[in-house]
């Protein structure tokens, strides 16, 4: 996994008891056929809605053009909702670095909190590793070693 560089940011806290917001977006290596982003979505909400203390939900969008069935980019479009405490954000983390590390496909995941994104994809351990620790360090305050 490689990323983008990160932008700062801060938290998006919905609900009363400080709830995170986490945006997260599929991008195939294919290129993006609807019906590619739209599997590897729905494959992703699934292994997700596993997590405890989490809500997944595809993201609200208009109706698409005559004729389309959407675009990639919507269609690829997840929200989880989770606790910003309790480590519930590193396992949310470390569920996506485990799905991509299954996948054969060099596809990627953004991960977005407030105006902070973080690509995920193929790249060395420690790159990987560091990458993560400094995202959740912003967002929960810590990361178990």
């Amino acid at each position: 996994m490689s990323a983008t560089k990160p932008t700062s940011g801060t938290s998006e806290h919905v609900g009363r008891e400080a709830e995170l917001a986490v945006r997260l977006r599929v991008l195939p290596e294919s290129g993006g056929e609807p019906e590619t982003v739209e599997r590897l979505t729905r494959a992703l909400r699934r292994e997700l809605g596993e997590l405890h203390e989490v809500r997944v939900s595809p993201t609200p969008s208009g109706p698409p053009p005559p004729g389309a069935k959407g675009d990639a980019v919507t269609i690829g479009a997840i929200v989880v909702a989770l606790s910003a405490s309790g480590g519930v954000l590193t396992a949310l983390v470390d569920t996506l670095r485990d799905w991509l590390g299954r996948r054969s496909a060099r596809d990627r995941i953004v991960i977005g909190i407030g105006d902070d994104t973080l690509e995920l994809e193929h790249a060395t351990d420690a790159e990987r590793a560091a990458l993560v620790q400094a995202f959740v360090r912003r967002h929960s305050g810590s990361y178990p070693s």
